[in-house]
């Protein structure tokens, strides 16, 4: 082999993405068989394995690896100068809506890696509560929308269910107080399911702080004055995960919902929102 084929690279970066074949084939819109015999194919014509398929999800080989970063600056470069040549660079802008805790861990990552490929393109990131979200979504107001709910709303996707999690000052003694003190936005969506988990278990709790603002409860929290949850995977680094052993209920998982405007269909906004599933995937 002395070139190599530029389909059968975007399909192996999807699959090292993606953590699967399956998963590489949904967002290439591509059947499964296609992206196997795309990735034996590549593997045959250079004569290694790149993928370690000895584990339920798939993992890449050293040879592997080490074509993956070959692989993204080859694409880039080749995105790059079909743009400049065809003329086809995207202006405009997409609104983006994320609930303010769940815009870590992947968001930062998503946005950079769509203006890498899309530099004239601007993202409007709306940060607000899931009920406000989805009212500026059936609006008009937001292309795209993260959500954390318990449901599935018509048109939505799921792309990941993330348990909720205790969480207070590092080393703090708010979650052994009783009643237990509560701190929540009046609008959070996790609140009721808290509060019902402590009513099944038979915790008595208080509200004791109410904020707008999720900084302002972020502070409260870390001045170990009250006890709140968020989902796995996003609770800051000033704060942890309260270690109960017990003394707390454990707490239902929520849904990371996607929904994508069908009145602004552009390659870029598909490229967001793949983005945003491959966020989610592995």
């Amino acid at each position: 082999m002395r070139s190599l084929d530029l389909s059968s690279l975007r399909s192996f970066i999807a699959v090292a993405d993606a953590g699967g074949v399956t998963r590489a084939a949904n967002l290439l819109n591509l059947t499964q068989s296609a992206v196997s015999m795309q990735m034996k194919r590549l593997e045959e014509g250079l004569n290694v394995e790149l993928l370690d398929r000895s584990a339920r999800t798939v993992a890449l080989t050293a040879a592997g690896e080490q074509l993956l970063g070959y692989a993204r600056r080859m694409l880039a470069l080749n995105d790059d100068v079909v743009t400049r040549l065809t003329g086809d660079e995207y202006e405009g802008e997409l609104s983006l809506g994320v609930p303010h805790d769940i815009i870590y861990p992947h968001i930062p990552t998503v946005l950079r890696r769509f203006h890498a490929e899309f530099p004239r393109m601007k993202v409007q990131l709306q940060s607000s509560y899931t009920r406000r979200l989805k009212e500026l979504y059936l609006r008009g107001e937001c292309d795209l929308i993260l959500t954390t709910e318990d449901h599935l709303d018509a048109g939505g996707e799921t792309l990941a269910k993330i348990p909720l999690v205790w969480l207070g000052a590092p080393n703090g003694n708010a979650w052994k107080t009783r009643p237990l003190r509560l701190a929540f936005e009046p609008n959070c969506i996790f609140r009721g399911a808290v509060q019902s988990a402590l009513d099944t278990a038979g915790i008595p709790w208080e509200m004791a702080i109410e904020a707008e603002s999720s900084r302002a409860i972020e502070a409260c929290l870390s001045a170990d004055l009250a006890v709140s949850a968020m989902l796995e995977g996003s609770v800051p680094g000033y704060l942890d995960v309260v270690v109960h052993g017990g003394a707390l209920p454990d707490l239902a998982r929520k849904k990371i919902n996607l929904y994508v405007s069908e009145l602004t269909r552009s390659l870029p906004r598909e490229r967001l929102s793949e983005l945003l599933r491959l966020s989610y995937a592995g």
